[in-house]
């Protein structure tokens, strides 16, 4: 997919993954929307960028916000791209010291966001993607491509992890029965699942701490950083022959019980 002109939506564009990989997408010459929640930085982050950079407040699992900011996105060109980093954690065990079991609100609202989300994401843009005309490539006809964020806690999830892998392991699920569906309308889905990756959270972990996790990557014994998810991005729209996978980023890292 040659990105130069065409619409880009990324969500959780504001910060880490998202802004990283919507630097490169403007780089490449694709116009660009920034989709994130109204309290985030996405206006001044997009008046940053330049270019003529958009931002959309939503909800990723809300229809309406979503509907706008994909409408928003087709009135730059023809909605080719999407990159859906948007997404919560949580750590809580299913019972606690005490014996009593989490609360279902807990869990219903990391479903929501994480793989609501995503399918919400996805059956909107999709939808935009299929109202354009099929471009030719070296590898076919294409009209878009559509990469999801996954999570390796959703092959691994840790103690305290039941609702945010739950999650994960659904987009995982997800994936190749979107690309199957898709399929007839030329449009690809691929998931990046990132490991440990250095966000501002983990920047406010003690040094000992991180050393630890940075030790526990086998090779680069380092964390992950959001270039590097921004660049398998752009690695998976410009390869034409990747569709219905989930692709590791991760180091070789395999997460242990906690």
């Amino acid at each position: 997919m040659d990105v130069r002109d065409v619409a880009a939506l990324v969500t959780g564009g504001a910060s880490g993954l998202g802004l990283a990989t919507a630097r490169r997408l403007i780089a490449r010459g694709a116009r660009v929307v920034l989709c994130d929640l109204p309290g985030s930085r996405g206006a001044d982050v997009a008046a940053e960028l330049g270019q003529g950079t958009r931002f959309a407040p939503a909800d990723v699992a809300d229809e309406a916000s979503m509907q706008a900011a994909v409408a928003m996105a087709e009135g730059l060109g023809p909605l080719r791209v999407l990159v859906h980093c948007a997404g919560r954690g949580g750590s809580k065990r299913i019972l606690d010291r005490e014996g009593a079991p989490m609360p279902l609100e807990h869990f219903q609202e990391i479903i929501r966001v994480n793989l609501t989300g995503s399918f919400n994401v996805l059956r909107l843009a999709a939808a935009a993607m299929a109202r354009t005309a099929p471009v030719a490539g070296e590898g076919g006809v294409e009209r878009g491509v559509c990469i999801m964020t996954a999570s390796i806690a959703g092959y691994e999830g840790q103690i305290g992890q039941s609702p945010y892998a739950t999650s994960k392991a659904g987009v995982i699920g997800l994936t190749l029965v979107a690309a199957r569906d898709l399929a007839s309308r030329h449009i690809r889905v691929c998931t990046i699942a990132p490991g440990i990756f250095d966000t501002p959270l983990l920047g406010r972990l003690p040094e000992p701490v991180r050393q630890a996790l940075n030790a526990s990557v086998p090779n680069p014994a380092r964390l992950g950083v959001a270039e590097e998810y921004a660049m398998l991005a752009m690695q998976i729209l410009e390869n034409p022959y990747l569709n219905g996978e989930t692709i590791r980023l991760d180091g070789a890292l395999r997460m242990p019980p906690r």
